[in-house]
């Protein structure tokens, strides 16, 4: 999970894994062999903080409906950007079946601006 603070294209599939490291099975392992060549093959991918951004607050937050098959939790992500910026990121299993889309996306939604609360 360590990698994941300086690279976000890695956050979801680094935290699906992270989910079976108690009892991982062989094709965990592929996965992870995976992210590693993955990071082997792109080391200048990263983030890059520049002084002429402008201070604008703007967030994005997705879901899926019920992508987890064992328990159907649904997956929320959310990111923000101060002017052009990443400054925050997350990738999480929902604590709750969702019963339709919309509910999943709404989920997603409450945990997007309770970061952007806590950013303000």
């Amino acid at each position: 999970l360590y990698l994941t603070a300086s690279r976000p294209d890695i956050l979801f599939i680094v935290c699906l894994c992270a989910r079976f490291q108690s009892n991982p099975k062989e094709s965990h392992l592929f996965a992870v062999k995976r992210i590693f060549k993955y990071l082997a093959y792109t080391p200048t991918l990263g983030l890059r903080y520049s002084r002429d951004s402008s201070f604008d607050l703007h967030s994005y937050s997705d879901a899926d409906f019920g992508g987890y098959k064992v328990d159907r939790k649904s997956n929320s992500g959310s990111c923000q950007y101060l002017g052009s910026i990443l400054v925050s990121w997350f990738s999480k299993k929902q604590n709750f079946v969702a019963l339709s889309t919309t509910e999943a996306e709404y989920i997603a939604v409450g945990s997007c601006c309770a970061q952007i609360l806590w950013q303000k």
